[in-house]
């Protein structure tokens, strides 16, 4: 059933707000709402991500023989814009692979939630994201009129994410390039954009080129567990962990910040270092577990890769 405005006073304010500050018609804008579903399904989404699953359920789901050979056709495809983008950002090929294989088996599957219907019922019916999601909802509308586009006719993930990397709309409009020259950032259909833009985005959120992602650890007592409950972002030297019994298996400048994490095997927990390239992972989707995946996907394409295996 479309929405009907009355019952949610809120986005009576919020097309009032679109008119005066951008000067979109409240013609338009009631046309477009009018349209709009308040889905039940994408708040029982919103409850139930995948990102809460144990890692060893998560990994399953993309870290797998299938994604990575995919992965590889893509590199095929698109290997001059990969090299590209690993020149201009500093990011290397299997990472950006990783990250469209993860979130749409490279285009395969973008989505089929109307983003309208995505964005306004998470900005009106769902309390403990609306304020984000309503600032999303305009981002939207903002990115539609650029780039001339119906906001009733595109499709996305339940949480408005679009394109083949799933961008959120103030990403798409921050972070998308231009990578193939053809005066469109267009991540809905351009491989070549999406790659560029992924690139984009990791540059922005401080990749290092060349600095390692994570760790294995080897742990003698117990501090450890206090040391992972301090959070993602590499706040200590590695100096600091050596000294209450937690090694880094390969690293070996005992300067390097590092954060020290949890993952559940089904054996049980165990516990890996972070560092700067695995933080910014982590601002693309905040689950560590999310992140994780990228790193072992991005290593099992590049194996496959520099091996000849599919």
């Amino acid at each position: 059933m479309a929405i009907d405005l009355e019952q949610y006073p809120e986005l009576e304010t919020f097309i009032q707000d679109m008119h005066s500050r951008h000067g979109f018609a409240e013609s338009d804008l009631r046309y477009w709402f009018g349209q709009v579903q308040i889905r039940d399904d994408i708040i029982e989404a919103m409850k139930r991500p995948r990102e809460a699953l144990p890692w060893h359920e998560y990994r399953k789901q993309f870290v797998t023989k299938n994604h990575a050979r995919l992965g590889q056709r893509f590199w095929r495809t698109n290997k001059a814009a990969l090299d590209r983008a690993q020149a201009q950002y500093g990011v290397p090929p299997e990472i950006i692979l990783a990250i469209i294989g993860i979130e749409t088996q490279y285009g395969r599957n973008k989505g089929n939630y109307p983003v309208l219907d995505a964005l306004t019922t998470l900005a009106f019916a769902y309390p403990p994201r609306s304020k984000f999601f309503r600032g999303e909802l305009e981002q939207y509308l903002l990115l539609t009129e650029e780039l001339k586009l119906d906001p009733l006719a595109v499709k996305g993930s339940y949480a408005g994410a679009v394109g083949l990397p799933q961008f959120i709309p103030s990403s798409y409009r921050h972070y998308a390039v231009d990578f193939d020259n053809d005066n469109k950032r267009d991540l809905l259909s351009s491989a070549a954009d999406s790659i560029g833009s992924v690139g984009k985005y990791f540059k922005s959120h401080g990749w290092q080129a060349g600095e390692p992602i994570v760790d294995d650890t080897q742990l003698e007592g117990s501090h450890h567990i206090w040391f992972a409950n301090l959070g993602i972002k590499p706040k200590l030297a590695l100096k600091h962990f050596i000294s209450y019994g937690i090694f880094p298996t390969s690293a070996n400048n005992p300067e390097l910040r590092a954060a020290l994490f949890e993952l559940e095997k089904e054996s049980g927990p165990f516990y890996l270092f972070g560092y700067n390239n695995f933080y910014v992972i982590t601002r693309y989707n905040h689950s560590k577990n999310y992140a994780m995946a990228v790193v072992e996907l991005s290593e099992l394409i590049k194996y496959q890769q520099e091996t000849g295996r599919k």
